[in-house]
């Protein structure tokens, strides 16, 4: 009996960490098109919600990746248990509320490796960590994929404002990227849900392999699928408007062009990643895509002190989460009591930090008034008028 309670509160834990998984990245998709006003915010969530829906049934190679490969497994389960998995959980879903509060576009996926990382090191100690895993699937992934969708939304921005230059004063054509973006970030979404709600299906079949309810190296039960997809979808619904606020306008102006240049590049990042079972951070490769965008973009000026604040926030993510995943870990393991004790001071935390938002709130009614400000966020030079062409 205590050890079908623990995994019902490891599989309820994990949903609400694939909920704010939703409301945390929904930034990755919907930032930029709300930026440039390509569609409204409430329209831009909902629909970012029904392609999450969509994305979380075309793949699972992702959540096999969890479920079979970052944890090592051991004689008839594998080297960790639901108590660690409910502890990992913490840490994750912990620090994804601490972000989502500064507004700071962190990967809610590194926080899941980290709590389980730290739990696991608690548990059983180095081996049951698989680091060739880790480094091929998880480290090499967070270094290059961020460098690679910048690179690729560098070049796009570049083609896409030289094929639309104006000549002899006559219009350039960009609005219809306004239109284009509708599209690309759409592919964002769904992309998102090929590689973020895999990660809570796989934890959940983690946990379920834990305890011989499924065999070693299966993957993802159909109901946990539809749940984790249920799940993401709900919390993406409910926007992350703190971090839009961030990605739209924080990095750099973003116009139309842009947008789709950077929102076309990390769809593809995040395909590729998702079909070769790279559990990357789509957090990473949509920031990188921006910066890559503002860098294209001739007169613009990517702000690098709220770029450099992201990227102490990418390396702070793994060692916080694992920190707090460990120190859950110590509590919980002792049983259901120490579960139920973590559980009480996990959602403490979340609570408080949740309380604390309402002090400055940040919602669709106002995320708009910030999009309209976001010349602070970078020095834009004027482009000069075109000139006449001698006859």
């Amino acid at each position: 009996m205590d050890l079908t309670l623990i995994v019902v509160l490891v599989i309820a834990l994990a949903l609400f960490f694939d909920f704010t998984n939703g409301f945390h990245d929904t930034a990755n998709a919907m930032a930029t098109p709300i930026a440039t006003g390509a569609l409204r915010p409430k329209v831009a969530v909902g629909l970012a919600a029904v392609l999450n829906l969509i994305g979380a049934f075309l793949s699972t190679e992702v959540a096999k990746t969890i479920s079979g490969g970052l944890i090592r497994e051991g004689e008839g389960g594998v080297f960790i248990t639901p108590e660690l998995i409910f502890a990992g959980l913490i840490g994750a879903i912990t620090w994804n509320m601490i972000t989502w509060l500064l507004g700071l576009p962190s990967s809610s996926s590194h926080a899941l490796f980290g709590g389980l990382i730290g739990a696991a090191l608690v548990g059983f100690g180095l081996q049951a960590i698989d680091g060739g895993v880790v480094m091929s699937k998880i480290i090499l992934p967070a270094l290059l994929a961020p460098l690679t969708a910048g690179l690729v939304a560098f070049t796009a921005t570049k083609l896409a404002y030289a094929i639309t230059r104006r000549h002899d004063g006559k219009p350039d054509g960009r609005d219809g990227f306004r239109y284009a973006q509708i599209f690309s970030s759409s592919l964002v979404a769904l992309a998102h849900g090929t590689n973020d709600a895999q990660k809570t299906m796989g934890v959940i079949t983690l946990t379920l392999i834990s305890v011989g309810m499924q065999p070693v190296g299966s993957g993802p039960e159909f109901w946990v699928v539809v749940t984790c997809a249920v799940a993401i979808a709900l919390g993406t619904y409910m926007g992350g408007w703190r971090i839009i606020k961030t990605l739209g306008t924080g990095l750099t102006d973003v116009k139309p062009a842009q947008g789709f240049a950077a929102e076309t590049s990390t769809a593809a990042t995040i395909l590729a990643s998702s079909h070769l079972g790279f559990a990357l951070s789509t957090t990473q490769v949509a920031s990188g895509s921006v910066i890559g965008s503002g860098l294209g973009r001739r007169g613009s000026t990517v702000r690098w002190r709220t770029a450099g604040r992201i990227g102490v926030g990418w390396l702070l993510t793994l060692p916080a989460a694992g920190g707090v995943g460990a120190l859950a870990a110590l509590i919980a393991q002792t049983g259901v009591t120490g579960v139920l004790i973590a559980a009480f001071g996990a959602a403490a935390i979340i609570g408080g930090i949740y309380l604390w938002s309402r002090r400055d709130e940040v919602s669709h009614h106002n995320v708009l008034s910030e999009v309209a400000d976001s010349g602070r966020a970078v020095k834009i030079k004027r482009d000069p008028k075109p000139k006449k062409v001698a006859k």
